[in-house]
């Protein structure tokens, strides 16, 4: 006889929130969010997870469920026996760095959404794996999106490649760019104008948006 597989993962927490970015920014969600290095984690098993989702959409109500924190495909077993069971009265999104496109093809069926987030941390080659998840989501029929969040020294052309690559992928992909204020009250630079313009004109479906603050918001 053989015995039944227990999935666990480290999860941060299953909190209820606002969407901070991306497609569904201002959103009321609810975050499965695995645990990073220095966040404290609760260890939750798969059907312990499902029961827990369950007890939450019942006693309140979310636009969906957001699939986050730190790399969420790493635990593709764990995630495939959570939603791949009856569907749940919500859309789920996934929102990720995309650096497991080739993980991405078990868990689509079960999803609404592939975010794929990019914060421009790290070297610039590992953004073409961000590129590749959204190729992935578009080949298994999912929704999907690029959410840019640069930095400072983010440069325009870094960003427009990017838009140019996702729209090379996939026409069908909606791209959010999160821009950089300044100044004390911050305000938004003409620069952001400048670059929207340049980006429409490479792929139509870009936005400019605000990113919500916390406490209120999460990601």
């Amino acid at each position: 006889m053989t015995t039944p597989r227990i999935f666990a993962a480290a999860l941060a927490g299953i909190p209820a929130g606002v969407q901070a970015q991306g497609v569904w920014a201002g959103r009321r969600q609810l975050f499965v969010r695995f645990a990073g290095e220095a966040e404290t984690a609760t260890m939750y098993t798969a059907t312990a997870l499902v029961k827990e989702i369950e007890r939450q959409l019942g006693r309140s109500t979310f636009h969906s469920i957001a699939i986050g924190g730190r790399d969420p495909l790493g635990n593709l077993e764990f995630l495939t026996t959570v939603f791949g069971g009856a569907p749940l009265p919500v859309p789920v999104m996934l929102d990720s760095d995309g650096q497991r496109p080739e993980a991405l093809a078990l868990l689509a069926p079960h999803l609404t959404m592939v975010q794929v987030t990019v914060e421009f941390v790290g070297p610039e080659g590992t953004r073409a794996s961000a590129v590749d998840t959204l190729a992935a989501a578009e080949g298994a029929g999912c929704a999907h999106a690029l959410v840019l969040c640069p930095k400072d020294d983010t440069s325009d052309s870094q960003l427009l490649r990017l838009i140019e690559q996702a729209h090379a992928t996939s026409a069908e992909t909606q791209v959010v760019v999160h821009p950089v204020l300044i100044g004390q009250p911050p305000v938004l630079d003409r620069r952001w104008s400048a670059l929207l313009e340049q980006a429409v004109a490479l792929h139509a479906d870009t936005r400019l948006a605000l990113r919500l603050p916390a406490p209120a918001a999460l990601r």
